[in-house]
Formats: C-alpha cells, structure tokens, sequence
C-alpha cells in the first residue's frame, strides 16, 4: 500500500515576489509549510541576490512546472558602468576600474546588440546547478566549472533610464539567460566594464506583476488564522492549469475522462483540429471552467484505440490526481 503523504492536498501556484537574499529552495520550503501543502516545487531559481516573481507549485500544480520553466522571463536591471567584478554584481570583489568616456548614443547601440539569439556561457555566481549544488556554491570556494554555452534569445531591450554611470533597462528573454553575464558583456563591448547594482524579474510568462504577495505577507495572513483554516491563505493562489494556459485545448465527457483518468488516449471537442504531436489542456465539462485533468499530446491510432482509424486521439501526459485518487 502507497504511504500517504503529510500535509493538505491542496493544489494551486504561488507567484512570491522574492525579496533579496536566501536561496528560493528555503523560500520554497517556508511557503510550503505556511500551507502544510503535500509538496511544493518551484519554476527555476533566482540567484540569492536577485529579487522579484517567483512562481511556485503546489500539490499537482508541481506537474506542470517544466512549462513555467521553459517560458520567456522579464527583468529589470540597473548596471553600473566603469567597474567590474568578480561575480559581475555588487557582492564580488573589484577587479577593475575604468573611466566611463562614452556617450548615450554608444550605450543604447552597445545595450541594442544584444537583441535576439545568441550563445551565452554562464556565470559562476549563477543557482544553476552542477552535481545537485548550484554553481555559486563551487565559486564561493574558488573552484571553476567548466560550462557549456547554451543558447539564448533576448525577445525585447529597452533602455528605460540612462544617467551615466548607470543604465536602467528592462529585458525580456528565453529560459537560462543570465542578466549578469549581460552586463558583463556590455561593459566589456564598451571598453570600461560593468557591473549589476540591481536585478528584478517582473515576469514569467503570462502571470501580471499585480498577482505577486510577498512572504511577509503570507506570514501575517497564516498567523491571523484559526488552527486548521486556510481559506484566506488560499485565496493568493493562482489556478495551476495557469501554468500551460498557452496551450490549446480539449473538452471531455464523463466516459473519456473515466479513460483519461486510467491513462487511456480520449477524443473530445476542441476549437481547431488536432495537430499530431501537439500537446493539449484537457478539461472535463463544456469549457475551460470545467475541472482541469491535466496535459496530453496528440497521436495517430493509439493502441489502446483498437482497430487503426486514421485518427487523433489525446494521450495523457501529465495528469492530475485529485484528494484520495490513485
């Protein structure tokens, strides 16, 4: 017999506006126990010295926390122009210093550069992980990993202030961009290094900046409740099929979710054709209001389908289990 799990079984996502300082897995475990939540996962990790949105997952919600992973971030950044440092922000140590002799016209064109794709090594001081610790852990002792470069795309760049030494600018990028190396590179394209004074995510996805509560705030509102209420502290989650909101979708009887619930492919309304290989929300009722089953991807004739029809069918992917199910 499968152990049950301690805590609630409640599913939705936090979307925490990080202060600075702390890692997010001790937020994260701090949330959780505020919510005696089952489990908890976050949607990547800000860097202890970075603040803003960050989501996290509980119950169910954990399942579909890759898709927040994978999406586009936006952050707010301040760089201070003339010096640079050991972890490219204001706790390393300085290594040089150099006059700022350039213009505004030079900054934007330098901070312009960096739209679009590119290949982007990380940054020692990064929370990416390396043999299950994050990559500051092995910096702060000074080992170096040797990292990979990966490949980034920087969507939107604005300068939103520009008062020499420092640069305000509001960046828009894909999944493993690293701000810091940014601004790294731009003082060295400049000729007189840089460093982060500042960083800030706004946004992860579609989720606004209006939905974020502060941990502060969870904590006033958890201390305020009687022992075993939890409705004010849940009314700061968000829907966790929020998560994979991008992704089309399909209505479901009662007979194809009894089949969705065993694992089995299903066949349901959906606003266009099913594209082969193309993943899908399932909701059971007449719309998205309907109670939210999980993800699944299109195939061709699924086994479990019988005699071979040339048809599409919805194969579970990542499902959601409900109270006591399975």
């Amino acid at each position: 017999m499968a152990r049950r799990r301690k805590g609630r079984s409640i599913n939705g996502i936090v979307l925490l506006d990080k202060p600075l300082g702390g890692s997010s897995n001790q937020l994260l475990q701090k949330v959780r126990w505020l919510y005696k939540a089952q489990k908890a996962g976050h949607t990547g990790a800000l860097d202890p010295l970075a603040s803003g949105m960050l989501p996290l997952c509980l119950g169910e919600a954990t399942k579909f926390s890759q898709f927040l992973l994978d999406a586009e971030k936006t952050y707010e950044v301040t760089a201070k122009l003339g010096v640079r440092t050991t972890t490219s922000d204001a706790d390393g140590e300085v290594v040089e210093e150099k006059p700022v002799e350039v213009n505004e016209a030079q900054v934007n064109a330098a901070c312009l550069a960096f739209l679009g794709k590119s290949k982007q090594i990380p940054s020692m001081f990064s929370a990416l992980k390396y043999q299950g610790k994050p990559l500051y852990f092995y910096a702060r002792q000074g080992i170096v990993i040797e990292r990979e470069p990966r490949d980034i795309e920087v969507y939107e760049l604005e300068v939103t202030r520009l008062a020499l030494p420092y640069v305000d600018m509001r960046i828009k990028c894909s999944k493993g961009t690293y701000i810091r190396s940014i601004v790294d590179d731009l003082g060295q394209n400049l000729g007189c290094g840089a460093y982060v004074t500042r960083l800030h995510r706004t946004e992860v996805a579609d989720y606004p900046t209006d939905k974020m509560v502060s941990l502060d705030t969870l904590i006033e509102t958890q201390e305020a409740l009687s022992e075993g209420e939890f409705e004010a502290l849940d009314a700061y989650l968000i829907p966790m099929d929020t998560a994979v909101s991008r992704l089309p979708y399909i209505l479901i009887n009662d007979a194809e979710r009894a089949r969705f619930d065993n694992g089995q492919s299903v066949i349901g309304t959906s606003v266009t054709p099913l594209v082969q290989g193309k993943s899908y929300r399932v909701y059971h009722g007449e719309d998205t209001q309907g109670l939210f089953l999980g993800v699944g991807e299109a195939v061709l004739d699924p086994k479990d389908q019988g005699v071979a029809k040339n048809a599409l069918y919805v194969n579970p992917k990542r499902r959601v289990v409900y109270g006591d199910e399975g």
